[in-house]
């Protein structure tokens, strides 16, 4: 069970099949021959073909990925250079790819390291691409979900039980369980978002009023299951 901003205190969500995204990481580094600044001729500017590369890794979903799938690519960091005058040798770009269903993990590797490829022979550097495959995509399993349900809906009452909940974008580790054993992860009502504070947010308040709910619904299902 997570907290969720954006459901109603007093209710829950769920949905079987996917319901968290993968978290893969992966990190870019430009590499090419440092210059001055006043010079860039003799040189080549890793900082452009970088940016060219932000700016291209934003295709891969557009063009590559089936519009019907969930996927993100956000590129989250961007380093390179030291001071004013000169050009930096390399630039290292790192992010993160989501997606829900486990074939696309693939998909989006090659086109990262694809794009990459193209762009750096473009610009004259070189690339170089590490791809990590952290979390895998949190998935809940069709039988524990319809007990889970159940148990949110006698603790809350049925018309307060979102059984079709949209997945989100975000990961959750929870996953690795979920691959090993069949099981269900659900959200609870945290109330509405306000001024855009969301999950882990420096500004973020859990509401202590869904603690008792919480551990009604879990007493309800253990009780469910065992009578």
């Amino acid at each position: 069970m997570h907290n969720w901003p954006g459901l109603a205190v007093g209710s829950f969500g769920v949905c079987a099949g996917p319901i968290m995204a993968a978290d893969d990481k992966f990190e870019i580094a430009i590499t090419g021959r440092g210059a001055h600044a006043a010079m860039p001729h003799l040189g080549d500017d890793t900082i452009v073909a970088a940016s060219a590369l932000v700016g291209a890794i934003q295709t891969i979903v557009s063009r590559t990925i089936d519009p019907q799938d969930g996927a993100v690519v956000s590129v989250t960091q961007m380093q390179g250079g030291n001071t004013w005058n000169i050009v930096p040798e390399q630039v290292v770009l790192r992010g993160t790819c989501r997606y829900l269903r486990p074939g696309l993990r693939a998909v989006l590797r090659d086109a990262i390291r694809r794009v990459s490829d193209g762009v750096a022979a473009t610009y004259g550097v070189r690339s170089e691409i590490s791809y990590y495959k952290p979390i895998p995509p949190a998935v809940n399993a069709a039988g524990p979900t319809e007990w889970a349900t159940r148990a949110a809906a006698v603790t809350v009452g049925d018309e307060h039980v979102q059984r079709d909940v949209a997945p989100s974008m975000g990961c959750e580790d929870f996953a690795f369980m979920l691959a090993a054993r069949p099981g269900c992860y659900l959200w609870i009502g945290n109330g509405s978002i306000v001024d855009g504070v969301g999950l882990h947010s420096s500004r973020y308040a859990f509401n202590d009023d869904i603690l008792p709910i919480g551990a009604s619904y879990w007493a309800t299902l253990v009780e469910g299951i065992l009578v």
